[in-house]
């Protein structure tokens, strides 16, 4: 092999080097820009606005100007609503509400059939006596919950209850305002808020208007203080 040959072929071999040191480079930097570019619109991208939340339209545990609000969606056939009204409020009420740092509000999702309904109407009607005999309803309710492939929560049903809790309310009222389905309109409005927000779980929670994943304890906690940070 002539020197000229051999020293062109090591020239295209070193050119050879040169283009794919080249191309490695131009893929790294592009990489690169890209990776810039996300992390670019993840920190400046403008948060979602928390959702707007119907306070003053719904039963409220604790005090109402509370600096963090947390608000249930829930069905009382639900038997995940009835743990979380059992296991999760309780602490939420000992930790954050009892203390003045939260406010818990109910409002009513109805997807397991006509009881949710006829239970939703009671508890609305109970709250529009006494905001709080609602919330010792709301536990009588869950703690006397059937199971959720009968009927359970007739009107009667639910009458007896809350006489059995000795509520103090109108009875009579009570039976009156769930055969009329005096709150029907309050009910379906609720169960609009929630397709209008992409609710389909029940219980749903929510605190300071924005959705969690969870609804466990240690999920809500987490929430709360971020909530109390401004977060």
């Amino acid at each position: 092999m002539s020197a000229n040959k051999a020293s062109y072929k090591e020239q295209r071999r070193l050119e050879a080097v040169k283009q794919r040191r080249t191309s490695r480079i131009l893929m790294w930097s592009t990489v690169a820009f890209v990776a810039a570019v996300i992390a670019a619109l993840i920190i400046f991208s403008p948060k979602a606005a928390p959702t707007e939340m119907p306070y003053d339209k719904l039963p409220v545990l604790g005090n109402k100007n509370a600096p963090v609000k947390i608000v249930e969606l829930g069905d009382y056939k639900c038997p995940t609503c009835q743990y979380f009204s059992q296991q999760v409020a309780p602490q939420l009420k000992k930790e954050y509400i009892d203390t003045g740092i939260a406010s818990l509000h109910f409002m009513n999702l109805t997807i397991l059939g006509p009881d949710s309904n006829t239970a939703a109407l009671a508890g609305q009607a109970v709250y529009h006596q006494n905001n709080d005999a609602f919330w010792k309803y709301y536990d009588a309710v869950y703690k006397n919950q059937g199971d959720e492939r009968t009927q359970w929560a007739t009107p009667e049903f639910l009458t007896d209850l809350a006489r059995r809790e000795a509520l103090p309310i109108d009875y009579d009222l009570l039976k009156q305002d769930i055969l009329s389905k005096k709150y029907q309109s309050e009910v379906d409005e609720q169960n609009a808020f929630a397709r209008q927000n992409q609710v389909t779980t029940t219980p749903t929670v929510f605190v300071n208007g924005k959705k969690l994943d969870g609804f466990d304890y240690n999920s809500l906690k987490a929430a709360i203080e971020e909530a109390r940070k401004g977060e």
